[in-house]
């Protein structure tokens, strides 16, 4: 059954900043936490009026905030460059001045994409695309976190979410070549573990997550030019492409996760958008539960027929 507003857990009152919203995931993330009722800070580089390097134009930080708010929550759209320390330090002042709180915190900073040669070996690879690739997807965490922690850990029970991609186990043992887009999705898993470790005094919890095969923006419309009601025509170029799922299948699993008395039991660990589903009983908005990286483990890597059976 899809899920509706009814049977999410509510989330009223609570307060989260999603940095890195301005689509895909981020996006899906933040409206989904509104959907449950929460105020959420929306951030990114993307806006009404200016396009960051990712280059698309066409997913604005303020169309997310509009998304959250039409979804039941709040949504405030904040241009940052996470990146720049000072405008994190602003964001976070800002926050506690205008709520005097923060209850999630989700770190999807990202927009690497474009710089990675996705064929090079290390020393091929241009050196200052793949700097770039690195402090995108580590460094902007490191900073928002600096600044956002002290504020959240005034809550027990406050909640760190490191969004990457891949699981503990597959990226433990999986090169996700080239060199630097492996180092950039492999830091947020163990940025997760350290904060988990440091965040435990004070009653807060640090996971992080990952979204399977994500049917993003980018991925429809440039990798496979579908849309999102002819996507399994994408299937004729990838036969893998089945498994895939919309981004608010892991933002229905984040708002579950997030509303969890419970949660801080997955203090340090790392869940997958199909694990959160099996745990909260969420679905995708067809009604399927995608199990992307128990089928990429035991079917694609392997080299086996495509063959979802069992696996959505």
């Amino acid at each position: 059954m899809e899920n509706t507003k009814d049977s999410r857990p509510e989330l009223a009152g609570k307060i989260a900043l999603v940095a890195g919203a301005t689509r895909g995931a981020g996006r899906a993330m933040a409206v989904e936490l509104g959907r449950a009722g929460a105020t959420v800070y929306v951030t990114g580089r993307t806006t009404r009026d200016h396009t960051s390097e990712t280059g698309r134009d066409s997913e604005t930080i303020e169309g997310t905030a509009d998304l959250v708010t039409e979804a039941g929550g709040t949504g405030i759209a904040v241009p940052t460059d996470h990146l720049e320390p000072e405008q994190v330090r602003a964001l976070t002042e800002r926050i506690d001045r205008e709520q005097g709180r923060l209850d999630i915190l989700v770190n999807d900073i990202w927009g690497g994409d474009v710089h990675v040669e996705w064929d090079k070996k290390m020393w091929e690879h241009d050196l200052d695309k793949g700097l770039r690739i690195l402090r995108l997807g580590v460094e902007s965490h490191i900073v928002t976190s600096r600044y956002a922690l002290p504020l959240l850990v005034r809550n027990p029970g406050g909640l760190v979410v490191e969004v990457t991609d891949g699981t503990e186990e597959f990226n433990g043992g999986t090169y996700r070549k080239p060199f630097y887009y492996d180092l950039a999705k492999a830091a947020p898993l163990r940025m997760a573990r350290g904060l988990a470790e440091e965040l435990a005094e004070y009653g807060c919890t640090a996971v992080c997550i990952t979204p399977g095969w994500l049917r993003s923006e980018a991925m429809l419309d440039t990798y496979f030019k579908v849309t999102e009601e002819n996507w399994r025509e994408g299937c004729a170029q990838d036969p893998h492409f089945a498994i895939s799922e919309t981004p608010a299948f892991i933002g229905r699993g984040l708002a579950a996760l997030a509303a969890d008395p419970d949660v801080h039991r997955f203090n340090g660990a790392s869940l997958s958008s199909g694990g959160l589903a099996q745990e909260y009983g969420v679905t995708d908005v067809d009604g399927s539960a995608p199990d992307a990286w128990r089928y990429i483990t035991e079917v694609q890597e392997p080299g086996k027929p495509a063959d979802v059976t069992g696996y959505r």
